[in-house]
């Protein structure tokens, strides 16, 4: 059965947010055409990645001799967007791979996120096996134009940024209430 694909070529809105404060935020891909709303979640490790990968990528096409591209350097400014996540988030999967590319013919990147799937976790036991990955349910599909996808990059970052501050020690994150910092004090507290 194909799976059911969330395609926005391009949408109007592709950003990240989160939900919940620093320390416990819970992170979501959001794209928008008209009243089709998507929001899918994933790690913070994920959005680091993939905003990492996106600029690496228009950095790539914008250097490449092969393309007549126009790639931004920076996020132009009127495509910025501050705005909070839309309304009502509902969560249509959990994300675990996704893939990233750059289409030559409509110079667009492209953004392929999958659902997590368990059965696809391979056991070291299994790893000689051949293994079949199964075809996903559904699928998120994102086509960007390279300033609307260096607009997803900084506001990634910015995301990424609002949570809680890094140690300047260990660079574990601090919390409200503090941070007992293994580096700082030269000791780690033992539980009784």
């Amino acid at each position: 059965m194909a799976p059911l694909v969330h395609g926005f070529d391009p949408p109007e809105r592709f950003v990240t947010g989160t939900v919940g404060p620093p320390g416990s935020r819970t992170f979501f891909l959001q794209a928008r055409s008209g009243a089709k709303l998507v929001s899918v979640a994933l790690e913070k490790q994920q959005v680091a990645a993939l905003a990492e990968r996106v600029d690496e990528l228009l950095d790539d096409v914008m250097s490449s001799e092969r393309t007549s591209a126009t790639v931004p350097a920076v996020a132009p400014l009127d495509l910025e967007d501050t705005d909070p996540l839309e309304q009502p988030i509902e969560e249509e999967f959990r994300a675990g791979t996704m893939t990233l590319s750059w289409d030559p013919d409509d110079e667009r990147v492209v953004i392929e996120v999958f659902p997590i799937d368990e059965t696809a976790v391979v056991s070291p036991e299994q790893v000689d096996e051949d293994f079949e990955e199964p075809e996903p349910d559904e699928v998120l599909l994102v086509r960007i134009p390279a300033g609307a996808a260096r607009a997803f990059v900084k506001r990634s970052e910015q995301v990424l940024e609002a949570g809680r501050p890094s140690c300047p020690f260990c660079g574990l994150p601090i919390d409200p209430d503090g941070h007992l910092c293994v580096r700082a004090n030269g000791f780690r507290r033992r539980d009784p």
